[in-house]
């Protein structure tokens, strides 16, 4: 029950300190943003709809070997 609260709660901290990392130029903010909007893509559709679109971008397969 408190797992979902948790996870997004950690996604969205991730993302603030990601935004804040963008704006110090001595810290890499993609570091910790991205992987806040992987965790919350699972819980906001439009963000699952971006990360979806970056992976086509990127020409990312899941089955690749």
């Amino acid at each position: 029950m408190i797992k979902h609260p948790l996870r997004i709660t950690l996604g969205i901290l991730l993302v603030i300190i990601g935004i804040i990392g963008g704006l110090i130029p001595v810290f890499q903010g993609w570091i910790f943003g991205i992987p806040g909007l992987i965790i919350l893509s699972d819980y906001f559709p439009p963000l699952k709809n971006i990360l979806n679109w970056a992976k086509r971008k990127t020409g990312y397969k899941k089955d690749a070997k």
